[in-house]
Parts: C-alpha cells; structure tokens; sequence
C-alpha cells in the first residue's frame, strides 16, 4: 500500500505559466498533475499548497476516488475553477502513480484502447481569409484531418484566435489586460465568407471547426448556425456563455449545425442539461479544469447515453502533462469525438519531456508507464513566473462584452 509520503507545487514559466503538482510515495514512486489555471496560476498554487497538501500526507496513493470524494465532499465550498483544478491536478498525478506502479500506460487502467489514436485538429489563424487557408494547407499537408479556421475580421484591429505565430496563439500577456473592441455585426458578415472561400480552397475531406468564444447571443448563435450549414461544419464551438444552459435550445430551433461547448466547465453539474436535453454534440470539459481523469469519466459517461461525443479543451494552457491525461482519457472512452491540439513550444516540451505522439491526423498517448510525461525540474527553475492576464472584450460603444 503506497503511501502518499510529500507533495509540492512547481511553478515555471517557459514561454507561458505552468502550475505542476508533484506527489511521491513512500515507496519512491512519483506522479504529477496538472494545476494551470490561466491568468489565476497562483490562486490554484495557494489552493493546493495551502488547503489541500496537508490533508494528502499519509492517504493511500491508491484510492483515488476515496481521495477525489473527500477532496470534493469534504470541502463546504464545493466546485468552481481554483478548487476543481486543483483536486484535478491530486487526482491526475495519483492516476500518474498507479500506471507507474502497475506497469502500464493508464489509457490500459481505464479499460485499454477504443481506437487506434485520437483524431486532433490544429488551430489555423490569419489577419484575413487567405492568410488564415494557407496556414490551413499547412496543417493539412502534415495529415491533419481537422483544422480549426479563425480569421481577422475587416473594421476590428484585433480577433480571438488570431496571432502572429504561424503555430502557436498565446493570449494571456502583459501585467494587466488588454482590452480588445468587438463588432457582432462585422462578425457575423465575415464569418461564413471564411467557410465558404475554406471549402473551394480545402475541399469536403477536411473537417472544418470554428470558436465563437461566447461572443454570441443564442438568437445569434443560431443565425451563424443557419447561415454556416452549407459548409458542413465538424462544430460551432462556444457559441454562446453557457451560464444559462437552456440558452441553446434557442440554437437548436434555427441551426443543424453541430455544437460544442465547455471548455470553461467544472464540473457534470455545468453541462448535465446541456447533455440530457440534447443541446449539444460535443462536450469540452477537459482533464485539468474539471476535477481530473476521474471526473471527466463521469461526464463522458453522462454525455455517452445521450449520443453527445467528447472534445476535450487542449490549448497551451494545459501543460503536457494535461495534454497526456487527456489522451489517455480520448484513447479510452467509447464516445470520444476530437482533441484539440494546440502545439507547445519547443520551450515547453523540453521542461515536460512526453512519450505522446502525432501521426497521419491523430495522437496516441504512448506506452510508457503512468502518463508518459516528466518534469525537468532543474530546467523548469530557470523560467521564473511571470503574471500574464487574458485580454478583455468591450463592444465598440465601450460596454464589457465575454471575451
């Protein structure tokens, strides 16, 4: 019986802020956990070193749903990003911990492989419509078989989702944030010009996906729907904020278009309507920001009865080590939809050296014992951390919008 023996927070900033959960048994094995938080990276640092360490030293490694139901249902104040990314970063080094021990990847723990690799999609960007399809080709020529297009919009100065790095979007940035200027109209006249100059230059092969990012009201929403059905979309992610769930039943009335959304959820609680009423196709929830391996399983098994498939969150946000968790997690469950896979830097992945790969348009999680993933930790002391926020939306006449 491996008992939990010490545990710590290592925070690095190679290129961006990372917040890593090391715990170590008694028994000399060790397991890390992802604890990022964008833009709140020490709010989840404090969490865990704080309140939820202390309550750790002694536990069984190996009971971890005793762990997560104590961690959950021992805490009053329940749910919410800071605690449920830090009881995911616990839950994923201890699913960390028994591969290691096992012996075996823990894509074999959860029931062993339902596919051959996880289709992933890249996120191609571009100041306009031509810049953003030729770094779409360039997605596709390395095999990708999804693309993510998101394009500048004529009349605004900036976008979401554009950059100018052909490979890498990083919007957190600077010691507060900036503010971006939004145009709902200028948008929704843009948006299906990009998909249908996307579908002459790309053709039908490719599965062609687009971020909202909560920009939208639902009766909007649904007339982007509407207005992109001839396009075929893969999904319309994010359309709308999804506080109300019973917002996308409006979606629904006007729009077959296939809908994703939540990547900022925390729990089955945030999207349990979204699934039982059938509002949406894909879930988003993703490893790091919702409680971790174990509860992911639990949404995923929600969203499986209702025919709703997964599409986990998989921006640089999450480190590598999330990026591993979440293919071991896509590589198992019966109703995995698509990852996302936004590249790290060359930075990053020498700090989290990782056993997951990217052949012919999927990734596969590796057979390394555990996760497959680990932490440089000499390496990772020498990128001191660095407060970065994520921008803020106003609409051009001045008042806050959803970024």
């Amino acid at each position: 019986m491996p008992k939990i023996r010490a545990a710590r927070v290592i925070v690095t900033c190679p290129g961006r802020n990372f917040v890593t959960l090391k715990i170590e048994t008694d028994e000399g094995v060790y397991g890390l956990g992802d604890a990022t938080l964008n833009g709140r990276e020490l709010a989840v640092a404090s969490y865990l070193t704080d309140h939820v360490i202390p309550c750790l030293i002694g536990r069984d490694a190996h009971q971890i749903e005793d762990i997560w139901q104590y961690l959950y249902k021992g805490a009053y104040w329940r749910r919410g990003p800071v605690t449920m990314s830090a009881v995911a970063a616990v839950d994923t080094a201890l699913w960390d911990i028994k591969g290691k021990i096992a012996g075996l990847p823990v894509y074999q723990l959860l029931g062993g492989a339902s596919r051959e690799g996880c289709m992933v999609y890249g996120h191609a960007n571009g100041t306009d419509i031509e810049e953003t399809l030729d770094r779409a080709q360039e997605y596709v020529d390395q095999g990708y078989k999804a693309v993510r297009l998101q394009s500048g919009v004529p009349g605004l100065a900036a976008t979401y989702g554009v950059s100018g790095e052909r490979f890498y979007y990083e919007p957190a940035k600077g010691s507060v944030p900036d503010e971006t200027l939004w145009s709902t109209s200028k948008y929704l006249r843009h948006a299906p010009k990009l998909f249908e100059r996307g579908r002459e230059v790309l053709g039908w092969d490719v599965h062609l996906l687009h971020d909202v990012h909560h920009r939208l009201t639902p009766i909007e929403a649904g007339r982007l729907g509407k207005d992109l059905e001839p396009y075929r979309l893969f999904w319309l992610e994010d359309a709308t904020p999804a506080e109300n769930q019973a917002g996308f039943r409006l979606i629904r009335q006007h729009t077959t278009t296939p809908l994703a959304v939540g990547e900022v959820f925390n729990s089955v609680w945030d999207a349990k309507q979204l699934i039982e009423e059938q509002l949406i196709d894909y879930i988003r929830a993703t490893v790091v920001h919702a409680g971790g391996i174990t509860h992911l399983r639990r949404i995923a098994s929600l969203a499986d009865l209702y025919q709703v498939r997964t599409g986990c969150h998989g921006a640089t946000d999450l480190s590598p080590v999330s990026m591993a968790a979440a293919l071991h997690f896509g590589l198992s469950v019966p109703n995995f939809g698509i990852q996302e896979y936004m590249r790290h830097t060359p930075e990053t992945d020498a700090v989290f050296p990782h056993a997951y790969r990217f052949e012919r348009g999927l990734m596969h999680p590796g057979e390394a014992p555990g996760l497959g993933v680990e932490l440089d930790e000499a390496l990772a002391g020498t990128y001191a951390y660095k407060r970065a926020f994520l921008p803020v939306n106003r609409l051009e006449d001045g008042t806050m919008w959803s970024w």
